[in-house]
């Protein structure tokens, strides 16, 4: 069964180019999986659509209400959905994780606005936090596209040329092989020999060396 991802925001057209190009646009328009864009607002109550408010002690910025948000996700949640909660609080997205929602049939995704949403969401309709780094954006939506595309490559049929996958940067704990292509000579620069060779086994060690290499200058820790 494709995956159904179901996104709630307060902003809904950020992502209209976002899920319409590309290799992810093809996956959604070939039924690999469905991504449906929810407007918080449509579950606000009052005449005005309010989806936010001061929050309770003082301090900038507003809050997301819970009683649109908890309404939102509580009319769209099916039996095992996983209903997260994008936030730079959360646990740090990895390609593990990824894998795995990929082959959930269902995920509810909340993006995160100003200052946050109230915690008693966070209590009640949430099974899982996750952050996709150390940094704070002006909101979850684009956090949310991020997570999409990070899974969406691992479901089958998406990326089209399956290899793609065990070769890049944090598949086997190392950050990804340098790339060339044609033309052979560039302003005075040449492709490695080793690559025009036709030497499998020998292009296999090239790249495992540079990618030893390049983790060893940018990406010490994930070699420990």
């Amino acid at each position: 069964m494709p995956l159904t991802i179901d996104l709630l925001t307060l902003f809904p057209r950020m992502l209209d180019g976002f899920l319409t190009e590309s290799i992810l646009g093809k996956g959604i328009a070939a039924g690999l999986l469905t991504v449906n864009i929810r407007d918080v607002r449509q579950w606000s109550t009052d005449k005005h659509r309010t989806a936010d408010d001061r929050p309770f002690g003082g301090g900038a910025g507003m809050v997301m209400k819970p009683e649109p948000v908890v309404a939102a996700i509580e009319s769209l949640q099916t039996p095992g959905c996983r209903r997260i909660y994008l936030t730079p609080d959360g646990t740090p997205l990895s390609p593990a994780i990824a894998l795995e929602l990929s082959q959930q049939t269902h995920l509810i995704l909340l993006s995160g606005h100003y200052e946050g949403i109230d915690q008693r969401i966070r209590d009640t309709v949430i099974d899982q936090e996750l952050s996709i780094g150390d940094y704070v954006l002006t909101n979850g939506t684009l956090a949310a596209a991020v997570l999409i595309d990070a899974l969406a490559r691992f479901i089958p049929g998406v990326l089209g040329e399956e290899k793609s996958l065990t070769h890049e940067s944090f598949t086997s704990k190392l950050l990804d092989f340098p790339q060339y292509t044609r033309p052979a000579e560039f302003r005075g620069m040449s492709v490695p020999e080793v690559l025009l060779s036709g030497n499998h086994a020998e292009i296999e060690k090239w790249r495992q060396a540079r990618q030893v290499e390049k983790t060893r200058q940018v990406r010490p820790d994930l070699l420990k």
